[in-house]
């Protein structure tokens, strides 16, 4: 059986046998990483987004739910880990969902940073007012008054959801480094998406949440979107054990570097609530060294559904489009579409913040999952300070 495959059963079996007494709702902001279907609201009928299309949604849900992926994302396994129903988009509101056990407010697409510092940089994003800044307003101004009317309420509310905050973040990057912006531009824009996602926490901390989990980024050295656009034959550029873009995941480690300074301050400021830091740089990181041993047989770095190129990336064709293909067994893949990853990439970086060491500090802390028979996982150091700050890469 494929390891991925016996993770996902694992974590089924696991979430079986769990109640919700650790939480009882979860409360959710991000991106595409998290999206359960609020870009498909946020789109016109007539142009929805690719998720809203097959082969998306394929292998769990045998149809598309607006997960950009081909099944579940982290935030689902996180749920069915501890007993709680997959975490509802709030732009289904409309249309009766269910949020007693917990609201995605996480959209594809968005930025960590509002609309007007886009417009000012020149950068076109996919989404008008969908930033993480819209995220809360609509959480604040629309979802607590008719949910929770009572101040009261809406205070145990939060006190009892685990909250996570992003990941967010990385399509602030993904606009300004794939629209041609500098590399030493993009890198003066970190502190300032690190001091957003800040400013967020810290509001939902007045609120009343008790516990957040806040993801740092991915290794984006290693998402084939970035090596198709960064393509070079100068082979100093890339690690030469997985074959990621080496000044790419340099970058990927400063965002996380700051953003866990951050967090550690705003710890210390509130030393009676729960910041989790989760680390899903590393905890990717373990399939990207050695992708045969946890059932990538057809590699890390290939695209799942593609137009072809060596990393089956066509920027003009993307996946879903015309002339596109899909692979046959997308757990035998870490990427989905180039830049998301498939349901089985995304059940291990989930398994590795719920049993795993990847959470700082351990999320079992707060809430320990049922036990399991999971194979363990191969301990990796953590993020390499960046004090020389990344100088020579292929976009400077």
């Amino acid at each position: 059986m494929n390891y991925s495959i016996a993770i996902f059963l694992i974590l089924i079996s696991a979430s079986n046998q769990a109640s919700s007494a650790c939480f009882k709702s979860i409360i959710s902001f991000g991106d595409s990483l998290a999206d359960t279907g609020n870009s498909i609201s946020l789109t016109p009928s007539n142009t929805p987004p690719r998720s809203a299309a097959p082969p998306y949604g394929e292998t769990f849900f045998h149809c598309p739910t607006g997960r950009w992926s081909d099944g579940r994302l982290v935030i689902d396994f996180i749920a069915e880990t501890l007993g709680l129903p997959l975490v509802q988009p709030f732009l289904g509101l409309s249309r009766g969902g269910d949020f007693n056990s917990g609201v995605n407010f996480a959209v594809a697409g968005c930025t960590a940073l509002r609309d007007s510092f886009w417009a000012e940089e020149g950068i076109q994003i996919d989404l008008a007012n969908a930033s993480l800044a819209a995220q809360l307003s609509w959480f604040k101004e629309l979802f607590l008054p008719k949910f929770c009317p009572i101040p009261s309420d809406c205070k145990n509310f939060l006190e009892t959801s685990l909250v996570l905050v992003g990941e967010i973040g990385g399509n602030d990057y993904n606009y300004a480094l794939l629209q041609g912006k500098s590399f030493q531009s993009v890198l003066a824009i970190v502190p300032k998406v690190v001091k957003a996602i800040s400013l967020t926490i810290n509001e939902l901390i007045k609120l009343g949440a008790k516990t957040l989990v806040v993801p740092g980024n991915l290794p984006i050295g290693c998402l084939p979107v970035y090596l198709t656009y960064f393509i070079t034959s100068n082979r100093t550029y890339y690690d030469p054990e997985t074959g990621c873009l080496d000044w790419l995941n340099k970058f990927a480690c400063h965002h996380n570097e700051l953003l866990q300074t951050e967090l550690d301050l705003i710890q210390k400021q509130n030393p009676s609530i729960n910041i989790v830091y989760a680390d899903y740089y590393n905890a990717a990181m373990q399939f990207y060294q050695f992708p045969q041993k946890y059932g990538f047989t057809e590699g890390a770095l290939i695209a799942c559904c593609g137009s072809g190129g060596p990393y089956n990336v066509d920027h003009a064709s993307t996946c879903g489009s015309e002339g596109c293909s899909t692979c046959e067994d997308p757990s035998l893949h870490v990427s989905w579409d180039g830049i998301h990853l498939t349901e089985a990439a995304y059940g291990l970086i989930a398994d590795g913040l719920l049993r795993g060491s990847f959470t700082i500090p351990p999320l079992s802390v707060f809430c320990a999952p049922p036990s399991s028979n999971a194979a363990p996982f191969i301990p990796l150091a953590t993020e390499t300070r960046t004090s020389d700050l990344l100088v020579g890469s292929e976009a400077s």
